[in-house]
């Protein structure tokens, strides 16, 4: 289906090789032969290579059904799909290695194979459960997970069961599950027994069944190199000795290829994923040209900074084709390094953050809590939840499952008949309407809040729609059809909580990092200094997902009243603002001022008009003014400054008597007015 009304009109090339920098113009420049683009976090890759395209395609070098752009992740195809609508280039395929190679199978099969396509086995963990019953291996759910995981290591290294002792061995992994290689193997061969049987094939089968038919027959390979002639591959950091493989056939001896990717973003080697097909890529193709993508447009100078500091320690695990970031966005706040007494402290903190930033105007689909292991996620979304903050999970329900979305998609699909001539925002808001939308949000929270949010999240993508490609209700059906069948959804707003592997790829204007601490990252399973090497690329991640606002943390104890042992990751050695704080003594007064004074004027101010009446309610209580309130709760309040009592009740030191005590006349004092304090009564 698609819509009656016509898009925007194509720019001409010279209108789109403009809107680059240097550096992204000579990639959309380099139009043929083989082109590696090293690109740094935020520095436009995306906006480079559908630029590059859309060049080709408007000069005639290419036609748009011949170009064939792969990508990692559902998401990124979509969104590929959509710029290149929006610069007027329909009919190129941006597809993942694994959606390309389905669609290339569900075709040849027939005259290839004979038959149908057998079914994909989704989830391997039945699969796995009884090949290990067979071999009499007490595997419960985390074993079957690891073996999973081992399972698709070696098929997307191109390792067979035969080959797996050896192999595992050379690249010094020790099985899985607490079995040794020679059981893993052997795992290997009776799970791949108990597919046959069934009848399916699992995600690694499609690309490797793929391999098999262009290897063995010269007509199909024939046949896919004149349908794609110039290829495109996004994150190529990322790509497994499978899918290179795939490549290849895909390529045959031409050479119209263009590689992205960022070495010091390989955060998944433990998949498969190997750097080395990126840093070889010039060795491959001797005339290859080399483009460095470097100004970072996405984060202000004080988070590249961070970003660039945190590679440069890593001494001769840093890659020679890593790149050195320099910021194009003005001056930001500084980031911030804050230490707590546990994870519950930590959590409660970056909550009080969080209201802090909402009331200065950030949305909450603009700020995320990034971690490292998903068990981190409990105490941060409880904390939220007490502070009334709405949050999803990055990882959760679908959106495009969610049962209001389904029916809200169901009712404008029916209203596209009816909508006659009337604006497409207009008839959506009309429709969503009966499905309980209303233009302000509700004030109650939970399911309500929720699924308002789902359906204001149609009604903004809908305006978004007519205002850049002028789309009908047809055109938005289709461009909703298409995104529920890559999973990429609207934004909703929300806290994004996610750990730090799934949030590659995207960005937000604040970002907090939960739990930088020796053991958490590195992770303590992290083993061997290529392992360690890794874990210090996953913080780089995080710290260049952010924006402008940035604060890095973590909890000395686990538990409440726990063991204060933990202490600032490795990676922040020479970084950290305070390293030691767990062990030196208290800072004096003054010094604490002078901190706070240097790292925000405003907050000092309010630091000092805060600390007058507590002097004052000391005086008249005849209290010590510690017992009032504490130095480092006043800390917390000026570097917060939250603007009504439920974002005062979540920081560290305001309890239930407190807040009731002093509540009220907090926030007068952070409003600025004058505040009277009088003797209790006797």
């Amino acid at each position: 289906m698609t819509s009656n009304v016509p898009g925007p009109a194509p720019r001409s090339s010279e209108e789109l090789l403009a809107a680059l920098d240097d550096d992204q113009r000579a990639v959309a420049l380099s139009l043929t032969g083989p082109l590696c683009v090293l690109a740094g976090a935020g520095t436009g890759k995306t906006r480079a290579i559908t630029y590059r395209i859309a060049h080709g395609v408007r000069t005639g070098a290419y036609a748009a059904p011949t170009v064939l752009a792969v990508t990692f992740t559902a998401r990124a195809a979509g969104e590929m799909r959509s710029r290149l609508r929006d610069l007027g280039i329909p009919g190129v395929q941006a597809r993942t290695f694994h959606a390309a190679a389905l669609r290339q199978l569900s075709y040849f099969w027939p005259s290839a194979i004979g038959g149908g396509v057998p079914r994909i086995q989704e989830h391997k963990a039945g699969l796995v459960a009884e090949a290990g019953g067979r071999l009499g291996l007490g595997v419960d759910r985390v074993a079957v997970r690891d073996l999973a995981a081992e399972i698709e290591w070696a098929k997307v290294s191109l390792v067979t069961a035969e080959e797996y002792t050896t192999r595992a061995t050379k690249e010094g992994r020790e099985g899985a599950a607490g079995y040794d290689l020679s059981t893993v193997a052997r795992l290997l061969s009776v799970y791949e027994d108990v597919k046959s049987e069934r009848g399916v094939i699992d995600f690694e089968d499609v690309l490797l069944l793929m391999v098999g038919i262009l290897s063995e027959r010269d007509d199909v390979a024939a046949e896919v190199r004149r349908q794609y002639r110039h290829f495109v591959v996004d994150e190529y950091q990322d790509v497994s000795p499978l899918q290179q493989r795939l490549l290849d056939l895909w390529l045959g001896d031409r050479r119209e290829i263009c590689v992205v990717g960022d070495v010091s973003q390989t955060i998944y080697s433990f998949t498969g994923a190997t750097p080395a097909f990126l840093t070889d890529f010039p060795s491959r193709y001797r005339d290859a040209r080399v483009v460095r993508l470097v100004r970072d447009y996405r984060s202000t100078p004080q988070v590249v900074s961070l970003a660039n500091q945190v590679l440069a320690k890593a001494g001769r695990h840093r890659s020679s084709a890593a790149v050195e970031l320099v910021a194009q966005r003005p001056s930001g706040p500084a980031a911030r390094f804050e230490a707590f007494d546990d994870d519950v402290a930590e959590a409660r903190g970056i909550a009080a953050r969080i209201a802090a930033l909402e009331a200065d105007g950030v949305p909450r689909s603009e700020i995320a809590v990034l971690y490292r292991t998903n068990g981190q996620a409990e105490a941060l979304e409880q904390a939220l939840a007490e502070a009334g903050i709405g949050y999803l999970v990055r990882g959760g329900e679908r959106f495009f499952s969610r049962r209001e979305v389904r029916e809200a998609v169901a009712l404008l699909r029916g209203a596209v008949r009816s909508a006659g001539d009337a604006p497409m925002p207009e008839v959506v808001r009309d429709v969503l309407a009966a499905a309980g939308w209303a233009p302000e949000a509700p004030t109650a929270r939970g399911a309500v809040r929720e699924r308002w949010e789902s359906l204001q999240s149609l009604v903004a993508l809908a305006d978004q729609l007519a205002a850049t490609r002028q789309a009908d209700m047809a055109g938005l059906i289709a461009e909703l059809e298409e995104r529920a069948a890559a999973q990429h959804a609207p934004t909703v707003e929300g806290v994004t909580l996610a750990s730090l592997h799934a949030a590659k790829g995207l960005e937000w204007d604040a970002v907090f990092l939960a739990g930088v601490s020796e053991g958490l990252l590195p992770i303590s399973l992290a083993e061997g200094e290529d392992a360690i090497a890794e874990e210090r690329r996953l913080l780089y991640v995080g710290i260049t997902r952010a924006r402008e606002h940035l604060m890095i943390s973590y909890g000395r104890a686990r538990t409440v009243g726990g063991r204060a042992g933990r202490k600032p990751s490795r990676f922040l050695d020479g970084i950290w603002p305070r390293e030691g704080a767990a062990a030196r003594p208290r800072r004096d007064r003054a010094r604490e001022r002078a901190l706070l004074a240097e790292d925000n004027p405003a907050d000092a101010e309010l630091f000092e008009r805060l600390r007058t009446w507590r002097e004052q309610v000391a005086t008249a209580t005849g209290k010590p003014a510690y017992t009032v309130l504490h130095d480092t709760t006043l800390t917390a309040i000026a570097t917060a400054r939250p603007k009504e009592l439920r974002q005062l009740g979540v920081l560290r030191g305001i309890g239930a008597a407190k807040l009731e005590a002093y509540g009220p006349q907090v926030l007068a004092v952070i409003r600025g007015e004058d505040v009277v304090v009088e003797a209790p009564a006797d």
